[in-house]
């Protein structure tokens, strides 16, 4: 199993702009220098827990600062972009990276996004439609025709209507293309339990990513990925399949469950995520027992029995659970938070997920294979 960051981002709402940047890319340096194979970056425009509208400036910083990682928007959302002017963006930052650039794509899920960027209509009635689901399907339809496309077209959509020309000699354009080719490796992530965005990407043939703020729908995430995928003629494997639960190794289970329950992740877990788990009719998942209540959802309650959280040994126990009750995937992306206040421990817990879990846990994953 690989070895990943996702960065949501979250940070408290009182943080600067550049207190987060630098938080994010100190991480990815350290990352960088562990081994960690990859680290992906959100994007939200309206959100104050989650304050990163251009990942791609922060990706453009750590190619720069880091040698091996290979790094990620997680995801671009496409009805907030004009396709085009995307899709150019991308292939430009591609030929900068060099091989080491990956695309997550998503439609969408932040209301408030939404009503700032004008894709939430209302009729006569008040009645509001968020239209992102039809806008990505068009915009993803654009971004590969231009990417992959040697003669002029036009498109005219619902949503877009250009002209690309053919080939001009005076101005020497269109003129670029993604490095990679035919273009980056492109990502969808789920976090509902009926996702259809990994059943798109399972259609498409792309990587699928899922949340883990509980194991308990992450096997009907890939059921419903590898179904899709199979009616469309591709071979899913579960080594392309990226889970990201939260996560904190310390010397001590207490002090992993302390670190990772209290200060300013506690608070966002308490007053923005826990209520939007239990406001989308996900809190059965993270129960360790039907009949405990939505109100002892609390962050040291997650620490405790759900999150990637502990001293080494529980760490590899937790993962060993995790991939029983998925049958199995081949990325772990541990889900970053705001500890810029205990950044000393922040590192330090890098290490022990790098140097004491992932071996362990990775032996013990090969031994069963063997046998």
């Amino acid at each position: 199993m690989e070895l990943g960051l996702f960065f949501m981002p979250h940070f408290a709402p009182e943080r600067t702009p550049k207190q987060g940047a630098d938080f994010v890319l100190e991480t990815i340096r350290k990352a960088d220098e562990l081994g960690y194979g990859e680290a992906w970056i959100g994007e939200h425009f309206a959100c104050g827990w989650e304050p990163v509208p251009a990942p791609d400036l922060l990706i453009a910083q750590a190619l720069i600062q880091t040698k091996r990682i290979k790094l990620a928007p997680g995801a671009h959302v496409l009805p907030y972009h004009h396709p085009v002017e995307l899709a150019h963006r991308i292939a430009y930052l591609d030929h900068l990276a060099q091989g080491r650039y990956m695309v997550g794509i998503g439609a969408g899920s932040v209301p408030m996004d939404a009503d700032l960027l004008g894709v939430i209509t209302r009729d006569a009635d008040g009645v509001e439609e968020m239209h992102n689901a039809e806008m990505t399907r068009e915009a993803l339809d654009i971004m590969i025709k231009v990417w992959t496309s040697d003669k002029g077209f036009d498109h005219d959509g619902k949503y877009w209507k250009f002209r690309r020309r053919d080939y001009d000699d005076f101005e020497k354009g269109p003129f670029l293309k993604p490095f990679q080719k035919p273009y980056p490796p492109l990502a969808m992530t789920g976090i509902s339990a009926n996702s259809r965005t990994l059943a798109l990407a399972g259609k498409l043939g792309f990587r699928p990513m899922s949340f883990c703020i509980g194991a308990g729908y992450l096997a009907k995430h890939w059921d419903d990925y590898e179904s899709a995928a199979l009616k469309a003629g591709h071979s899913p494997s579960r080594v392309n399949w990226a889970v990201s639960p939260p996560f904190f190794v310390a010397e001590t289970d207490e002090e992993a469950i302390r670190m990772a329950s209290t200060g300013e992740v506690g608070r966002f877990w308490k007053e923005y995520m826990i209520p939007g788990i239990v406001g989308r009719g996900l809190s059965k998942y993270v129960k360790t027992d039907p009949s405990h209540t939505d109100e002892m959802i609390t962050p040291e309650y997650l620490a405790r029995h759900v999150w990637l959280v502990g001293a080494p040994d529980t760490v590899v126990r937790k993962a060993l659970k995790l991939v029983d009750e998925t049958g199995g995937f081949g990325t772990l992306l541990g889900m970053c938070f705001d500890f810029i206040d205990q950044k000393e421990a922040w590192l330090r817990n890098l290490e022990l997920m790098s140097a004491e879990v992932m071996p362990r846990l990775n032996a013990i994953l090969t031994s069963a294979k063997a046998a």
